[in-house]
């Protein structure tokens, strides 16, 4: 078990999402982002998973076949797309709800603060976007949600953090 790394792990990134999520003004939600992370359900997988690099919640999936603190984070945690998933009111299934624009916000720093986490010196401007492109294909996200989300991680890459950051409180959160 990697406790203490795991530990580290998890107090860098809410660190990191906390000061993003102030730069925005969503002190509360930067806050309270992830407090689930501390519960045992999913620090001890994380601990028992812990890969340094990547959600240690890959692992348990790998072995498993589900990751059951997943499972657990995503349905407490709204910054999550998998939080608004709901079935579509005309019979066509699971479908993605659009995500209010605060936590889309949040969710722009959650993946900007784990892409500097899991990729330390190597990170780039683009690594939160490309991680974006690469999940579009599996994920179920409403259409209005993910053109926000990805013009948000388009600024980050093309006009660097200050610019994505400004977009974000001035457009999106109308501060």
């Amino acid at each position: 078990m990697q406790i203490l790394s795991h530990l580290k792990t998890v107090n860098r990134h809410r660190y990191l999402v906390c000061k993003y999520c102030f730069r925005l003004g969503l002190y509360r939600q930067g806050l309270i982002h992830d407090l689930s992370k501390y519960s045992p359900q999913e620090f001890w997988v994380g601990a028992k998973y812990y890969q340094g690099d990547r959600s240690p919640n890959d692992a348990e999936r790998r072995e498993k076949g589900y990751s059951a603190a997943w499972l657990h984070h995503k349905g407490r945690n709204k910054h999550h797309l998998e939080y608004w998933t709901d079935y579509g009111c005309h019979g066509e299934g699971i479908v993605g709800v659009e995500m209010p624009v605060k936590y889309v916000a949040e969710m722009f720093c959650d993946r900007l603060a784990a892409s500097r986490v899991y990729r330390g010196g190597q990170f780039t401007d683009a690594d939160p976007w490309k991680f974006f492109q690469h999940s579009k294909t599996h994920t179920i996200l409403n259409p209005k949600t993910a053109d926000l989300l990805e013009s948000m991680m388009v600024t980050l890459r093309d006009q660097g953090e200050d610019a994505a950051f400004d977009f974000i409180r001035r457009r999106v959160l109308g501060k």
